[in-house]
């Protein structure tokens, strides 16, 4: 997570959207059952084929929960078999943002890539994704 500095003269209004805009809240354990609620709905959506409304209920699920990332993998994929690339990429970036280490997302992000046909990006996130999984697997010894 990349921190930036509120602005030098900021009052108290202008500090409180600030800090808003830099961390997500915490969701109470009701949010996050909600969230999970609608998450194991939208899989069984998928399991389904009905991968429209699986993105409705993966966007509910977010809307509970905005930093619920297996929810953001969900709609990424979910959006990659509606082929809506653009969209699914930009989950999946977001995903990125909030946990730069996510292996699913940069692997996600080269699949995306690679179908829209750009290549050189598809394999820098393919690389990516590699050697943050042999990173994990080190720490795991």
């Amino acid at each position: 997570m990349v921190c930036v500095a509120p602005p030098r003269e900021a009052s108290g209004s202008v500090l409180k959207s600030f800090l808003r805009q830099q961390f997500l809240p915490m969701p109470d354990s009701h949010a996050r059952e909600n969230a999970e609620t609608h998450y194991y709905a939208a899989l069984d959506l998928m399991a389904d084929g009905k991968h429209e409304e699986a993105v409705s209920a993966y966007r509910k699920s977010l809307a509970a929960d905005p930093a619920f990332t297996e929810a953001m993998l969900g709609l990424a994929r979910a959006l990659q078999d509606l082929q809506r690339y653009d969209d699914a990429i930009a989950v999946a970036q977001k995903i990125v943002e909030l946990d730069p280490d996510d292996v699913l997302a940069h692997t996600s992000l080269s699949v995306l890539y690679q179908k829209k046909g750009m290549i050189p990006e598809a394999e820098a996130e393919g690389a990516k994704a590699r050697v943050l999984g042999w990173k994990q697997q080190l720490k795991k010894r």
